[in-house]
C-alpha cells in the first residue's frame, strides 16, 4: 500500500508564472528526494506540461506534488486537476502529434512516457484529473 509522506506542495495554476513556479519547486523537491538530474528534469517537465495544459484549456486548476512510498521504494506523485471542459477523446489526446490547441501534440504522450505510472480521468464538462508517479530506482 502506498502512503504519502509529509513532503509535498499544492499549487494553484491559472497563469504562466504559476507554471514556472510549480516547475521550479518540483525540481527542488525531486532533488531533495535524491532523484538523479535526468529524473529531476523528467519530473519537472511533467509538471510544466500538465500545468501548461491547465492554463491553456481549463483556465484554472491545481497541481499537487507529494512524496510517496511503496514498501521500501520512494517516489514522487504529481496530480493535476481542473474543472475545465474535459477531454472528449482520451485515446486521441494520448496519441503523438495530435493536438486540439495548435501545438506539436507531444505533451500528454510525453508525460506518459516519462513517468512510471500514468492515470487519467476526464469527463466532458466536468474536468480532468491526471495522476502520475515516478519511482526512484533502488
Amino acid at each position: 500500500m502506498k502512503q504519502n509522506d509529509d513532503v509535498g506542495r499544492n499549487f494553484v495554476i491559472n497563469k504562466e508564472p504559476d507554471v514556472a513556479s510549480a516547475t521550479q519547486v518540483t525540481r527542488i523537491i525531486a532533488k531533495d528526494l535524491g532523484f538523479s538530474t535526468v529524473m529531476q528534469m523528467m519530473i519537472a517537465t511533467t509538471v510544466s506540461e500538465l500545468a501548461t495544459n491547465i492554463v491553456k484549456y481549463a483556465d484554472k486548476g491545481y497541481i499537487t506534488i507529494g512524496c510517496i512510498r511503496q514498501m521500501q521504494q520512494l517516489g514522487i506523485e504529481v496530480i493535476a486537476e481542473d474543472r475545465g471542459p474535459g477531454i472528449p477523446d482520451r485515446v486521441k489526446a494520448l496519441s503523438d502529434n495530435i493536438s486540439t490547441g495548435n501545438s506539436l501534440g507531444l505533451g500528454l504522450p510525453g508525460v506518459r512516457r516519462m513517468m512510471d505510472e500514468f492515470l487519467m480521468d476526464s469527463s466532458e464538462g466536468y474536468g480532468t484529473k491526471i495522476v502520475t508517479r515516478k519511482w526512484k530506482p533502488f
